[in-house]
C-alpha cells in the first residue's frame, strides 16, 4: 500500500486510490474468509453456542496490509454478564489447545499464528498482501436469537456493571452481532470512505510515532455519522466526505454523537444512561449497540489533539490555492443536547445562512428574474407580468443548506385558474429555454445548475456557493396572476376566493393546484414577522429535518409549511414580543405538535367570515378531522391535513424531545411553555347562522370573547 501522503492525492482520484491501494485484494479476502469459517467451525465444537465476527473484519472495513478482527465466542455456561469475568484463562487455554491439536493450519491456504499475550488469545491470519490479527473473546450471549435488544437487556447491563464495578463498555463485546448489523447495511462507498479515514489515521500514527492515538472504531462511527447527517446517498463525492470527517475532528471538543437504533429514551433506566453519557465532557461517541460505551473517551485529550492538528494541516494544504472544497453541513453535536440559553447561538452558528452567500443569492435571483422578464416570449405578444420569490428563501427562513425557494412566473398567457393547467407545459418549456440561455450568457458569483429532470408541472435549478458549503434549490412555477399588482397589506377581493372555492367544490376538483397563485400572500405573511420569530421557524424546521432523517418516511410527514404556520400561531397566541426566550417558543411548538389531534388553526388576514360563501366554506373546513391548519393565503389549503399525514410519528418524536436540554435554562430548570390554545377563536358575526356543531365547538371561546 505504501506510505503515500493522502493530502497530495487529488480529490478526483480518491475513488481509484481506494480501490487500488486500500481495499484488500479479492484473492486475499477469499482466503481469509475461508480460514475464518474453518476456525469458527472448530471453535463451535467446544462448549460454544455461536461465534460472532467483529472488529474491522466483522464490520467489513478491513484496510489492505494490516488490520484487526475479533472472534467472539458465546459460551453456553455463561448465564449472565458477570460470568464473563470468570474462567477466561481456563476457557482460552481450552480453545488454544483445541486449535493446536486439530491441525487446522494444514487445512488452510493462509499462514496461521496463535499467540497468548497477557493470558489472552490472538490468531494471526496472513496472506502475501494481508495480515489480520483476531482477538478471541469469550462472552455471554445476552441477545440469543433476538435481532433487536429489549430495554431489559440494557437494564441488566447497567445492573451488572454496578454490581461487578466493571468499567463502562466492558461488556460491549456481547453486542458484537449488533455492531456487525449496524455496518452491514451500509453502502459500499461509505465503507470506502471509512477505509480512507482509517488510512489517514494510520498515516497520523506513523508520523507521530504513536500507535494508540484513538480506537479506529471511534473514527468509523464518526464517519457513519457524517454520512448520515450530511449526505445519506449511496453515491457521493468521496472528497466531500473526507473533508467533512476532518472538519468534525477539528471540532472534537464539541462532539456528541449517538444513535437510537438499538436503545432509546423510552425506558427510564436506559434514558438515564444515555443522558448521563451525552451530558458528560466532550468528545462523546456512543457505541450504537452499548450506551455505556463511549468509544471516544479521552480524558486528557491526548488522542484527539494530535488528530486535530493533522486534520488542520491536511485541509490547509488544499486551501493554498483557494477554499479546500465543499463539505457536508454536519453539526458536531445534536440540537437535543444544546442548553436552552444557548439556542440563539446555535441558530446563529449553524442555521442562519452566511450573509455573503445571501448577497450572492440575491444578486443571482435578480439577474435571473430580470433575464426571464426581458426574454421569455419576446417573439410573441405574451408578457411576464411579474416574478415572485417564495419558499424559505423568499420568506427569510432559509437554513444554511438544503433550503428551498420558489420562483413563480406570472405570464399574460395564463388568464384564469383553469388555463394555468392548460398552459403550464408550454410556459415551462419556454422558461427552460431561457434559463439555459441565461446560464450561458450571464456571470454568477454562485454555481448555477439547472436540473436535467423533466416534469410538466415544475422546472428546478440550484444556486450553490463556490466557497461556502451553502445552497438553495429553486422550483420555477407558472401561475395565474389572480392578485394583480399586489401592495403590501392589500386584502384580496372576496371574488378571488369565491371563484377558487367554486373550483375546489367542482366534480373534478383541482385541489392544491392553485396555491402558487397566492405565493405573494404566503411570503408576506411570514416576511413581515420579527427576525427572532423567523429564527425560531428555522429552529423548528431544523428539528423537523432531524425527525425526517430519523424516521426515513419523507413523503408521509406533514409539510414544513404546516410547522412554519404552527410556530407563528404559537408566537401570536403566547407572546407577540419581538424579543422572547427561544427555548420557551420552541417548547410551545413541540407541545402543540403533541396535541395535533386538537389543532384547528386559521387566520382572517386575507379572507374572513364576513362573506357568506367564504364563511360557509370556512365553517366546513374547520369541522374536518383534526389537525386543521388553513393556509392564511387561501382557504382551500389545509396543511394540517387531518389523517392525511403521519402527525402521530412527529408527535412521538416531540414527546421524546421534551426531555431535551433545549428546554432547560441556565440554572438547569425546565422552561414553561406559553399558554396557547389548540384552536383559533372564531369571530362573532352578528346575524350569521352557525351550524350547531360549530356553535358547540366554539361556544366557550365565543362567550369568553363576548365577555
Amino acid at each position: 500500500m505504501g506510505n503515500y501522503p493522502l493530502y497530495r492525492k487529488p480529490a478526483q482520484e480518491l475513488d481509484t486510490f481506494i480501490q487500488e491501494y486500500l481495499r484488500p485484494s479479492e484473492d486475499s479476502q477469499k482466503q481469509i474468509d475461508k480460514a475464518v469459517d474453518t476456525i469458527c467451525a472448530v471453535l463451535q465444537e467446544a462448549r460454544v453456542t455461536s461465534v460472532a465476527k467483529g472488529g474491522s473484519y466483522g464490520r467489513k472495513t478491513v484496510l489492505r496490509g494490516n488490520s484487526d478482527g475479533t472472534l467472539v465466542i458465546f459460551i453456553s455456561g455463561f448465564g449472565q454478564f458477570k460470568d464473563q469475568k470468570k474462567s477466561q484463562h481456563e476457557i482460552l487455554n481450552g480453545i488454544w489447545y483445541k486449535l493446536e491439536t486439530c491441525q487446522v493450519r494444514r487445512r488452510l491456504a493462509v499462514t496461521v499464528e496463535t499467540q497468548r499475550p497477557n493470558g489472552g488469545l490472538t490468531i494471526k491470519l496472513s496472506t502475501e498482501s494481508q495480515n489480520i490479527i483476531f482477538e478471541v473473546l469469550p462472552a455471554f450471549d445476552i441477545l440469543g436469537s433476538s435481532e433487536k435488544p429489549s430495554s431489559w437487556v440494557y437494564r441488566e447491563l447497567k445492573r451488572s456493571l454496578d454490581m461487578t464495578k466493571a468499567s463502562p463498555g466492558e461488556f460491549s463485546v456481547c453486542f458484537t452481532k449488533l455492531q456487525q448489523d449496524f455496518f452491514n447495511n451500509r453502502p459500499r462507498k461509505l465503507k470506502d470512505l471509512i477505509l480512507l479515514v482509517k488510512y489517514w489515521h494510520q498515516q497520523c500514527q506513523n508520523k507521530l510515532g504513536d500507535p494508540s492515538l484513538l480506537p479506529s472504531y471511534a473514527l468509523e462511527l464518526l464517519t457513519v455519522y457524517a454520512w448520515e447527517q450530511g449526505c445519506g446517498a449511496e453515491d457521493f463525492d468521496i472528497g466531500e466526505g473526507i473533508r467533512t470527517v476532518l472538519q468534525l475532528i477539528m471540532q472534537y471538543k464539541h462532539l456528541c454523537v449517538y444513535w437510537t437504533v438499538n436503545y432509546n429514551f423510552q425506558d427510564e433506566t436506559v434514558r438515564n444512561i444515555i443522558l448521563g453519557q451525552i451530558r458528560s465532557p466532550r468528545p462523546v461517541i456512543l457505541d450504537p449497540t452499548d450506551p455505556t460505551n463511549n468509544v471516544s473517551k479521552d480524558k486528557d485529550k491526548v488522542c484527539w489533539e494530535p488528530l486535530n492538528q493533522e486534520a488542520q494541516a491536511w485541509l490547509n494544504y488544499f486551501s493554498q490555492n483557494g477554499p479546500p472544497g465543499p463539505f457536508w453541513n454536519v453539526l458536531p453535536a445534536p440540537l437535543f443536547e444544546t442548553p436552552g440559553h444557548l439556542l440563539d447561538k446555535f441558530i446563529k452558528d449553524f442555521l442562519q445562512p452566511n450573509k455573503i452567500f445571501l448577497d450572492q443569492l440575491h444578486k443571482a435571483v435578480n439577474t435571473i428574474c430580470t433575464f426571464l422578464k426581458e426574454n421569455c416570449f419576446r417573439h410573441s405578444t405574451i408578457k411576464v407580468h411579474k416574478i415572485v420569490q417564495g419558499g424559505s428563501a423568499g420568506k427569510g427562513t432559509a437554513l444554511k443548506t438544503g433550503s428551498d425557494a420558489d420562483l413563480v412566473v406570472f405570464p399574460s398567457s395564463i388568464k384564469s385558474f383553469t388555463s394555468q393547467v392548460a398552459e403550464r407545459t408550454s410556459v415551462i418549456n419556454e422558461i427552460r429555454h431561457q434559463l439555459e440561455a441565461c446560464q450561458q450568457e450571464k456571470n454568477f458569483e454562485v454555481k448555477f445548475e439547472i436540473s436535467k429532470r423533466t416534469a410538466p408541472r415544475v422546472l428546478s435549478f440550484s444556486l450553490k456557493s463556490e466557497d461556502l458549503n451553502e445552497s438553495v434549490d429553486f422550483d420555477v412555477l407558472p401561475a395565474f396572476n389572480v392578485l394583480g399588482q399586489l401592495e403590501f397589506g392589500f386584502k384580496p377581493s372576496p371574488a378571488v376566493y369565491t371563484e377558487l372555492i367554486s373550483l375546489y367544490k367542482s366534480p373534478s376538483p383541482l385541489r392544491g393546484e392553485f396555491s402558487t397563485c397566492f405565493t405573494e400572500l404566503q411570503r408576506n405573511f411570514v416576511l413581515s414577522r420579527p427576525t427572532k420569530l423567523k429564527d425560531l421557524i428555522r429552529l423548528v424546521k431544523y428539528w423537523y429535518k432531524q425527525c425526517e432523517r430519523k424516521l426515513k418516511i419523507k413523503g408521509s410527514l406533514p409539510p414544513k409549511y404546516a410547522l412554519e404556520l404552527l410556530t407563528i400561531y404559537a408566537w401570536e397566541q403566547g407572546s407577540r414580543a419581538e424579543d422572547f426566550d427561544t427555548a420557551i417558543g420552541f417548547r410551545t411548538v413541540l407541545e402543540l405538535v403533541t396535541r395535533y389531534q386538537q389543532l384547528c388553526i386559521f387566520w382572517t388576514v386575507n379572507y374572513s367570515f364576513e362573506h357568506e360563501i367564504i364563511r360557509n366554506f370556512l365553517l366546513t373546513q374547520i369541522q374536518k378531522p383534526r389537525p386543521v391548519i388553513l393556509d392564511p393565503a387561501e382557504p382551500t389549503g389545509d396543511v394540517g391535513g387531518g389523517d392525511r399525514w403521519c402527525w402521530h410519528l412527529l408527535a412521538k418524536e416531540a414527546s421524546e424531545w421534551l426531555f431535551s436540554l433545549c428546554f432547560k435554562d441556565g440554572a438547569g430548570n425546565f422552561v414553561r411553555p406559553w399558554n396557547v390554545p389548540a384552536a383559533s377563536q372564531i369571530p362573532i358575526i352578528w346575524g350569521a347562522r352557525m351550524p350547531p356543531t360549530v356553535n358547540e365547538m366554539f361556544s366557550f371561546r365565543s362567550r369568553g370573547l363576548l365577555e
